[in-house]
């Protein structure tokens, strides 16, 4: 508390009561303004599908019309089918392949994990655009590889999941590394001590302790999969999925009606894993209670080079993807000339947006983040800090979760019936590179809110009553307590909201106009007009702008940290 007093000791505090006791209104009003905010930009787009879902292409009002009409036709069903093949069979192959390498990682003392787990980071990067190209560049009509799929079988199904598999992997290592990371060694030395093997032990130890893991990670790889639109359409060919047919019906035909169904129809799957995720955290135990000991990996010389090779098979396989599109980009002619150039990166002389869809990536992933993270901290503070507006504060609890189970694709759809209504005062934002901006926060607003309150929750409550004891605004505490202590989360956030709105694809592809092209968009329309070599140029650009920002943040934070969390070290 002495750091507190001394972090809060103001010259002529005293004179500053009035301001003091509107503190709690003030709290209140910000509260309600971020709970407006959330509503305004979350919860009515997604109302707006639903009463597009309910009407005809005049407007009027049809009820479940559109939805028997579209569930009656055979061609919906047939993309239904190909979803959830698609889907199930990029999760069975994730989850082993992720599985393994998250053991490697935490159960054994291989060397270069830090390499192996930056590797295995590489796709988050980059937009599901790439690994189709690159793909195409390895296994299509001219790939160095085709001889692999005769007859251009990459085109379809196993186009698709391959490149699913590299779009997915980390998000299910990363549930995976959390789960493997807490042990307890006395259920080993238990089982050993008994005379069961390794095989024995995995059934009945490891598995039954991390199932719960593994579950949250294949629902994640089945949900991203079944909602993702950019990998089935580079590499989809005639195999046509529900992501796909939805951007026909609004893009291609102006069918809004249908389109609204079957956006509605993909908020099914990623609402269902929601609830069955939900269930399973409320059944899971704790792996760590008080007399456990945590599990420390004993080196074994073979079971250490055999999680090296398979790290090394995956991670090279990852970095073969990479490779290929950044090659696709620096070479003349794939395959028959191989001379470098730099001749795919003019793409001003290509139909894709030119240079300005790259700019403006920058310009809006870094607004993205800015907005993002000051969004989250004051929403995520004036829930976990303060008691001032209670209804607001239950409606932001509410809202910030709503996001999760929300594919992009739906979030755009949502935002071009309610923003495109010229009786919407908000209609001056659509076409804007600011509606761009507010559809990503809201697009990845879950993930920044449980990081920002988890952080906040760290912190006791003693620290606001002590302010509070001291007549001080909570704005005060808030910028000389809290933030300093939570400023490492608070980068990370930031961090996050630049690398996916960089990437993402599905958010903002109903959205953009010619003047607010961005980069990711910029990749498909490349593609589609058969610049696949600047396609593969403008993704290798949007990887290295993505890690360039993401070793800046790491170096701030590291900065940063010396002098804003000295007090954690002994």
């Amino acid at each position: 508390m002495i750091a507190l007093l001394q972090a809060l000791r103001i010259p002529g505090f005293a004179d500053q009561g009035p301001a003091v006791e509107r503190s709690q209104r003030i709290a209140g009003v910000l509260a309600s303004l971020v709970a407006l905010a959330l509503i305004a930009f979350m919860a009515l787009p997604l109302a707006a599908i639903l009463g597009k879902a309910l009407t005809d292409k005049a407007g009027a009002f049809v009820g479940l019309a559109q939805f028997a009409e579209t569930a009656g036709g055979a061609s919906f069903w047939h993309a239904v089918g190909n979803s959830f093949a698609v889907s199930l069979t990029t999760t069975l192959i994730v989850l082993p392949l992720a599985y393994g390498f998250a053991a490697a990682l935490t159960r054994t003392r291989m060397p270069g994990k830090p390499l192996f787990r930056g590797l295995a980071l590489i796709p988050l990067l980059a937009p599901s655009l790439l690994p189709g190209i690159a793909l195409i560049y390895l296994f299509g009509n001219q790939g160095i590889l085709k001889s692999w799929f005769p007859d251009g079988s990459i085109y379809g199904f196993w186009g698709i999941v391959i490149a699913e598999t590299f779009f997915t992997f980390p998000h299910a290592l990363m549930i995976l590394i959390t789960a493997l990371s807490v042990a307890d060694s006395r259920l080993y030395e238990a089982a050993t001590a008994l005379g069961a093997g390794r095989i024995r032990r995995f059934f009945t130890v490891t598995l039954p302790a991390v199932r719960y893991g593994v579950i949250s990670a294949g629902l994640v790889v089945f949900t991203l999969v079944i909602v993702d639109f950019g990998a089935p359409k580079v590499i989809g060919g005639q195999y046509n999925v529900l992501a796909v047919e939805a951007y026909k019906q609004v893009i291609g035909q102006q069918n809004f009606p249908k389109g609204a169904v079957i956006g509605l129809l993909l908020l099914l799957p990623a609402v269902l894993s929601f609830v069955i995720d939900a269930v399973l955290q409320r059944r899971q135990r704790a792996l760590l209670t008080a007399r456990a000991q945590p599990l420390s990996p004993v080196r074994n010389v073979w079971v250490d080079l055999l999680a090296a090779g398979w790290c090394s098979l995956v991670g090279g396989a990852l970095l073969a993807v990479l490779g290929t599109a950044v090659a696709a980009a620096l070479i003349k002619l794939w395959p028959y000339n191989l001379t470098p150039t730099l001749a795919h990166f003019n793409f001003d002389n290509m139909d894709g947006g030119g240079w300005a869809a790259f700019w403006n990536s920058l310009k809006m992933a870094s607004a993205t983040a800015l907005a993002g993270t000051l969004l989250v901290f004051t929403g995520a503070y004036l829930t976990e800090k303060t008691a001032a507006a209670p209804l607001a504060r239950q409606l932001i609890r509410l809202i910030a979760m709503l996001p999760m189970a929300v594919p992009g694709l739906v979030l755009g759809l949502g935002y071009i019936f309610f923003f495109n209504d010229p009786a919407n005062p908000l209609h001056m934002l659509y076409g804007t590179l600011t509606i761009l901006v507010i559809c990503s926060v809201m697009h990845f607003y879950t993930t920044a809110h449980l990081t920002a309150v988890t952080a906040l929750k760290q912190m006791d409550r003693e620290f606001e009553a002590v302010a509070a004891s001291l007549k001080v605004p909570f704005w005060i505490t808030a910028w000389r307590v809290t933030l300093p202590v939570c400023l490492p989360a608070l980068l990370e956030v930031a961090r996050y909201f630049f690398v996916s709105a960089m990437t993402t694809v599905s958010a903002v592809i109903f959205l953009y106009t010619p003047d607010s092209m961005l980069a990711s968009v910029s990749v498909l329309n490349m593609d589609d007009a058969g610049d696949t070599a600047a396609a593969a140029a403008m993704a290798t650009l949007i990887v290295v702008a993505s890690a360039l920002v993401c070793l800046v943040f790491g170096l701030a934070s590291h900065g940063l940290s010396r002098r804003t969390q000295a007090w954690r070290q002994r």
